[in-house]
C-alpha cells in the first residue's frame, strides 16, 4: 500500500508515529483503534465478523436484508437528491442491500464511502460499480470529518450519513455524543444519520463475541503491533502479550487489552524506547453498548431527533434514522 511505503522511509514524521508513541508513553499506555485497519487487520477483521461468536454484523445484516424498503423509504424522505455518504464503510455488505433497492427504485443518490484504509476504498471503487451497475460512487479516503467537509464542499444536495455495525461503540459514552454532535455539525436541518447501535444484552453473549474460540479477535489485537514492527521499524515480540478482553453489565463498557506478560523494552524507528512491566496493559478498545432509551438520549444531545427505528428479531442490535434539527 502507498501510505506504508510512505510510513516505512520516514516514520518518526508520520502520524502513526506520533500517535503510537504519544500513546505509549501515556500510564496507562493505549493504542489507537483506528490503525487496526491496515491490509492484514481489514481480512482479520472480516475473519471475526463472520465467526460464531461475533452477533453484530449478522444481527445488523439481518436488518438491512429484511427491513430494506422500510429503511429506503425513511432516508428518501422527499424524494429530493441526496448524497449517501458512509463512514467507515468497510466491504459495504450491509449497505450493498440499500444501495441496490435504492438503484431499483431510480432514487437520485450518489454514494460517497469514508473510509481511512485506502485498500478498501479501493476495492469498494472497483467492485461496487460492477455488482451495482447504475451506481455512482465515489469514494473517499481519509479521517472521518476532512471527508465529510470535503464532500460538503463537492455538493450541495441533501445529506445522508451512515455510520453503521456499532462504531459509534468504539467511544466512550461522552466522546459517542461529542462525535454524533459534530457530524450534525456538518449537516444542515432536515440531513439525516442512519446509525447503528449494538443494545445491552446478557453478558456472557457480549463477551464472548470479543473472546471468539478461534483466537480472531486476539490476532487482530495483536497485528496492531505487528503493523507497528512493519511501518515504524519496531521490535514487539507479539508472543509476549496476551489478548484480554473485559465487559462491565452495569455501565455497558466492554474493553479490550494486550497484556505484557514480561518486563521488557520496545524499540520505535531505531529511536524510541518504551518499557513494559510484567502485567501492565495496554488499552486497544472500547466497544460501548447502549439501551435503546439512551440512544435516543444521545441523539437529542447531538442535534438530533428519533425518527425511525429499526430492530433486528432478537433486539440486540438497533438501527436508528436521526433527523438534523
Amino acid at each position: 500500500m502507498k501510505n506504508e511505503t510512505c510510513l516505512a522511509s520516514k516514520p518518526k514524521t508520520s502520524q502513526f508515529y506520533v500517535d503510537v508513541v504519544t500513546g505509549l508513553q501515556l500510564s496507562p499506555k493505549r493504542l489507537n483503534s483506528k490503525y487496526f485497519y491496515d491490509a492484514v487487520g481489514d481480512k482479520l477483521f472480516q475473519d471475526l465478523m463472520n465467526c460464531e461468536e461475533y452477533y453484530p454484523t449478522n444481527c445488523e445484516l439481518e436488518i438491512f436484508s429484511q427491513q430494506t424498503a422500510q429503511i429506503a423509504n425513511a432516508i428518501i424522505a422527499d424524494g429530493s437528491p441526496f448524497d449517501l455518504i458512509e463512514l467507515g464503510a468497510g466491504d459495504a455488505t450491509k449497505s450493498s442491500f440499500l444501495l441496490k433497492y435504492l438503484l431499483e427504485q431510480k432514487a437520485d443518490f450518489r454514494y460517497l464511502p469514508i473510509d481511512i484504509s485506502d485498500n478498501i476504498i479501493s476495492y469498494l471503487n472497483i467492485t461496487l460499480p460492477v455488482v451495482l451497475p447504475g451506481l455512482q460512487i465515489t469514494g473517499l479516503n481519509g479521517e472521518y470529518f476532512d471527508m465529510l467537509k470535503q464532500a460538503n464542499e463537492n455538493s450541495s444536495r441533501r445529506k445522508v450519513v451512515l455510520f453503521l455495525g456499532s462504531n459509534v461503540g468504539n467511544m466512550p459514552v461522552d466522546v459517542a455524543t461529542d462525535f454524533c454532535a459534530e457530524v450534525r455539525n456538518h449537516l444542515s436541518p432536515g440531513d439525516s444519520m442512519l446509525i447503528g447501535i449494538d443494545l445491552k444484552k446478557n453478558p456472557a453473549t457480549v463477551l464472548a463475541a470479543y473472546n471468539d474460540k478461534q483466537g480472531i479477535t486476539k490476532r487482530f489485537n495483536l497485528n496492531l503491533l505487528e503493523r507497528i514492527n512493519r511501518e515504524l521499524n519496531a521490535d514487539f515480540d507479539v508472543a509476549k502479550f496476551e489478548h484480554y478482553p473485559t465487559y462491565d453489565p452495569e455501565t455497558g463498557a466492554c474493553k479490550s487489552y494486550l497484556v505484557s506478560l514480561a518486563d521488557q523494552t520496545v524499540k520505535i524507528a531505531d529511536m524510541t524506547d518504551i518499557h513494559f512491566l510484567k502485567d501492565e496493559y495496554i488499552f486497544m478498545e472500547i466497544s460501548q453498548k447502549y439501551t435503546v432509551a439512551q440512544t435516543n438520549e444521545m441523539a437529542t444531545a447531538a442535534g438530533f431527533k428519533t425518527a425511525e427505528q429499526f430492530l433486528d428479531s432478537k433486539n440486540w442490535f438497533l438501527d436508528a434514522v436521526w433527523v438534523a434539527e
